[in-house]
């Protein structure tokens, strides 16, 4: 497309309007969030803790699952893995207290096609949202890095008409944010936002717990720590709790310091955190603490 002075003044004035607007999409006036992970189970971890604060203080939050979760398992397989992988992130959405999605593509064989990010656009448009949280676009898994383009790709694209009409664009461009992650190239997280999780930690561990054929099964079978699991399931959980917990690293306690001060984020024992996608509104402090409103508290 090309621009002469007076239709780039218009579109200047669009992109601006899309950029900075961080009002939220309903008229109730309250924040709409949306996660989206490559496999049902990865919101969960990535950012279950944070959902649960969010759900407690009256926010609608959706999980969204691009895979099916078909191939993740060293002894299910296909529609009967499916289909348990699917219960699962029901009975977990129950626990996190958020809407959990499952998108019917094949777990393992995902790509950053026209077709999925028509399915992500209109699910981050269904759902009116404010804040999108998804991967980063550089990981260990071909699943987790396309689901990072896609939400990517999806991002302007959210808020133009002409793009699957069938669903109504959004009137504002949301927030959108990366997930935490270790990868450091080619370049580190950078932990923009941190949420103290430590009050809700035993509830998101609960939570995880319903993906039993993942935490109990796959993930072990493939890190060959399967005999690590306890026999008994009442130690369960309590196991979870460790092998899951995400250490705090400087960076992370510098976030949580700036957001909740130097002594509540030194009593900080499990947190999640967040980077601000470059896609998207760009948000101020103000306003960060205004779609985090669990910051500080």
């Amino acid at each position: 497309m090309r621009l002469t002075c007076k239709n780039f003044l218009c579109f200047f004035v669009c992109m601006i309007s899309l950029l900075l607007t961080a009002r939220a999409q309903n008229s109730d006036g309250k924040i709409r969030i949306i996660m989206i992970g490559a496999h049902p189970d990865d919101c969960d971890q990535d950012g279950g803790g944070t959902a649960i604060l969010f759900a407690k203080m009256g926010y609608a939050v959706k999980f969204v699952a691009v895979t099916n979760g078909d191939a993740g398992h060293q002894a299910m397989k296909g529609t009967a893995l499916a289909k348990r992988r699917f219960a699962e992130a029901q009975e977990a959405g129950k626990r996190f207290g958020v809407t959990y999605d499952v998108l019917d593509n094949h777990d393992g064989q995902l790509m950053p096609s026209l077709e999925v990010r028509f399915q992500i656009i209109k699910k981050i448009r269904e759902w009116n949202a404010d804040i999108v949280i998804a991967p980063r676009p550089n990981d260990y898994h071909p699943d987790h890095r396309y689901t990072g383009v896609l939400v990517q790709d999806a991002a302007y694209m959210v808020a133009v008409p002409d793009i699957v009409p069938a669903t109504p664009a959004l009137k504002k461009n949301p927030v959108f944010l990366y997930f935490q992650d270790g990868f450091q190239r080619p370049n580190p997280f950078r932990p923009d936002i941190a949420i103290d999780i430590t009050t809700v930690y035993p509830q998101k561990i609960h939570a995880l717990d319903a993906h039993q054929s993942q935490v109990y099964e796959w993930l072990p079978w493939i890190g060959h720590y399967l005999t690590d699991v306890p026999p008994n399931k009442n130690d369960h959980e309590k196991w979870l709790a460790k092998i899951v917990a995400v250490p705090i690293t400087p960076a992370v306690r510098a976030s949580l310091e700036k957001w909740y001060g130097k002594e509540k984020a030194t009593q900080a024992q499990y947190a999640e955190a967040f980077e601000i996608c470059e896609y998207g509104v760009q948000p101020n402090e103000e306003e960060i603490k205004r779609l985090f409103p669990m910051a500080g508290k």
